[in-house]
């Protein structure tokens, strides 16, 4: 779907509202200011509020939810903090948003097993703030406050995927709610089972389209000894990449690994006034014991050195690191005030290590022939990257030219063994892309659908075409 185009929505009934209002009193509410906060992410979608939202606090709650919406037929979109990039929270087909940030409690944290259960609205910032005296963190880090439970559903990833994986990883079990208002457990605590099908894996990533996931255990590590971040300047966005493939293919253990290239890099100055050299840049992270740690930087900054590297500076200080890797977090919002006004579209391909570097090189063609102001950066440490196109939302040929570069580097990236998205999901925007990765797997991924939510209550019009 272009991302102009304003979807069609159904009215919620009436008796819906009045029953839900009755029922959960001010955790419902059909006010305009929150429905429309409701009805937007950080994609470059129009708006398309709900019909109304509630905010449960508990499992039971959201049985009961389930239940009186599956009375009427109508949509049930789970919601987070917002935070998406493809349209995941937006209200296409009309329905009732369910705000899970009520259920917002830490259930369980076990320290010698190394896991912890959280209801489905805690962030990953305050499960890491609770667990600060434990010596354990949660490393999945997307960059935004997300809660797990959204994290879980989108298959988040982030800057630390590189080393620690991403939610499909990291999640062992889930609560979850069911179109008939049934109520599973998947997974368990144990680290490893062979006990029938991997709803766990099924659920994680499934986009809130096949269940709502009210409650998630997680896998927690130690905190490391001694981290040390590190930049990196490079005469090219080709450099910079060689130097991330040298270093994943020798095997350092790096914990994360950015690029930002030179137009990233000025609005990231701008944004969170730094002085950084406007050049393509790594953002590097090692984590271990003091002596692997200094180890594995020096071989970094060598491999560095030999593509050309300078600049090649240390952030030890937690204050110093935390000051970096919140700029490039706000990367994405940084790019934003390049066009005031203006909104972005990302694209998220992923691809094997070793075409990395050619697919960037192509990409970068596309930037310097196309007419609109661009930003590349990415998690390159696992071959995902992504390009911030800067658009007028109410301009045809913007959005004509952004919808031709991102279909060109989703292209480029299947043809290369790659995928359409390495973290944001597919959500209603890239449907087709789906389509051309997996070809008649979607058939099945629909009849997954189709059985375990036949009147298609949960997220209409999300990750796969199924009419219900």
């Amino acid at each position: 779907m272009n991302r102009a185009e304003s979807p069609l929505r159904a009215s919620c009934p009436p008796a819906l509202i009045d029953a839900l209002r009755a029922r959960f009193g001010e955790r419902f509410t059909t006010s305009p200011a929150i429905r429309e906060h409701h009805g937007k992410d950080e994609s470059a979608f129009p708006i398309a509020p709900p019909d109304a939202v509630v905010f449960p606090q508990s499992t039971d709650e959201a049985v009961e939810i389930v239940k009186r919406c599956a009375a009427h037929n109508t949509n049930i979109i789970p919601y987070g903090v917002g935070t998406s990039l493809e349209g995941h929270v937006l209200a296409i087909h009309g329905g009732i948003c369910m705000d899970m940030s009520r259920m917002n409690s830490i259930l369980a944290v076990n320290v010698d097993d190394l896991d912890c259960t959280v209801q489905a609205g805690v962030t990953r910032k305050q499960l890491n703030q609770h667990l600060q005296h434990t010596g354990l963190f949660f490393p999945i880090d997307p960059g935004a406050d997300a809660t797990l439970a959204g994290m879980a559903a989108t298959r988040a990833s982030g800057t630390n995927a590189v080393r620690y994986g991403t939610m499909r990883e990291n999640v062992l079990g889930l609560t979850v709610v069911m179109a008939d208002g049934r109520i599973i457990k998947t997974g368990g605590r144990s680290r490893k089972s062979a006990a029938g099908y991997d709803l766990t894996r099924l659920f994680v990533g499934s986009e809130g389209t096949l269940g709502l996931i009210t409650e998630v255990t997680l896998r927690l590590y130690p905190q490391p000894e001694a981290v040390s971040a590190a930049t990196c300047t490079f005469p090219s966005v080709d450099a910079a990449v060689c130097t991330v493939i040298q270093t994943i293919q020798l095997g350092v253990p790096i914990a994360r690994c950015e690029l930002l290239d030179a137009l990233t890099i000025k609005a990231v100055n701008n944004h969170s006034k730094l002085g950084l050299r406007e050049a393509p840049m790594l953002f590097c992270e090692f984590h271990g014991t003091a002596a692997s740690v200094a180890e594995q930087a020096k071989t970094v900054q060598t491999i560095a050195k030999e593509q050309g590297g300078m600049d090649f500076e240390w952030a030890t200080k937690q204050e110093e690191r935390t000051r970096l890797w919140q700029a490039r977090h706000d990367a994405y919002p940084a790019c934003l005030r390049l066009k005031p006004g203006g909104r972005a579209m990302s694209t998220d391909v992923c691809v094997p290590i070793s075409r990395l570097a050619e697919c960037i090189a192509d990409t970068n063609k596309d930037v310097q022939a196309s007419p609109l102001q661009m930003a590349l950066f990415g998690h390159v440490g696992d071959g995902n990257f992504h390009l911030a196109i800067m658009i007028d939302p109410n301009n045809p040929q913007d959005l004509e030219e952004s919808e031709r570069i991102n279909h060109r580097v989703v292209a480029r990236a299947l043809a290369m063994g790659g995928t359409c998205t390495g973290e944001h999901g597919i959500g209603f925007g890239k449907l087709d892309f789906l389509d051309a990765e997996h070809g008649d797997a979607v058939m099945v991924m629909q009849a997954i659908k189709q059985s375990l939510d036949p009147q298609n209550l949960f997220n209409r019009g999300k990750v796969v075409r199924y009419a219900g």
